[in-house]
């Protein structure tokens, strides 16, 4: 229970730590930011690929695996049409300042409840590096995610240190989410593989709809490209180590 507690807080605050050089600077190119949105999209493949899905496989069958991703992917196209995307670079400007901070901060935080769900069942897996490793990977890919959500409330000209908490909130989420999957998978039987594998399609979702095409929207297709085979080097190289 501990380890649950402390790997999802730190994957959560990862949110804010990468948010902090939001104090010092406001600008950054859309080269970097799409560089940045290519890297998470890299680890949240990896880690739904070569670990969340291979553990649930390793624990069911495939039609498990399938009802998982499905269900996963359903849920998270259910919920985005009740909090609709709002695209960080190229946001509307009929929306008032307070209304696009409102529609991402909900965004974020919805795209947030997955991964806090996978921290939690892949430490109620059983599996004592599984916990770790996806706690580990989720805080890398939160850390931009951080960045590029306080960088847009900057530019909203919402204060620097008010943007700065409001991105650290946005992945404080994720530690009820690791609760929540941590308790059930642990008092209903057979329930690991199911929400290893809802995770996975919830996460790879999120990286085909948001993380890709807005990595891919201004011109810089092949430096995204090699940013996001970065991000799953990262991962198969954490694989290794853990």
């Amino acid at each position: 229970m501990n380890e649950v507690i402390v790997g999802s807080t730190i994957s959560a605050l990862a949110t804010g730590i990468g948010a902090i050089p939001i104090l010092f600077f406001r600008q950054v190119t859309h080269r970097w930011r799409d560089i940045l949105l290519a890297y998470t999209a890299g680890i949240m493949t990896s880690a739904s690929m070569f670990n969340l899905i291979p553990e649930a496989l390793a624990a069911s069958n495939l039609l498990i695996i399938t009802i998982g991703i499905l269900l996963g992917s359903l849920t998270l196209l259910i919920l985005e049409r009740f909090v609709p995307h709002t695209d960080l670079e190229h946001s509307n400007n009929t929306f008032q300042i307070e209304g696009k901070a409102f529609l991402v901060i909900a965004a974020i935080t919805l795209h947030n409840l997955p991964e806090g769900l996978s921290v939690g069942v892949s430490y109620a897996s059983g599996n004592d590096s599984l916990g770790t490793l996806i706690a580990f990977s989720i805080g890398l890919q939160n850390a931009p995610e951080g960045f590029l959500v306080a960088l847009f409330l900057v530019n909203q000209n919402i204060n620097k240190w008010k943007a700065l908490g409001i991105a650290t909130l946005t992945g404080a989420v994720e530690i009820v989410t690791a609760l929540i999957g941590f308790y059930l998978s642990s008092i209903i039987g057979g329930l690991v593989p199911y929400g290893l594998s809802f995770a996975a399609g919830a996460m790879m979702f999120i990286v085909y709809k948001e993380l890709i095409p807005e990595s891919h929207g201004d011109g810089n297709q092949r430096v995204a490209t090699m940013s996001f085979i970065l991000g799953l080097l990262t991962m198969i190289y954490l694989t290794e180590i853990f």
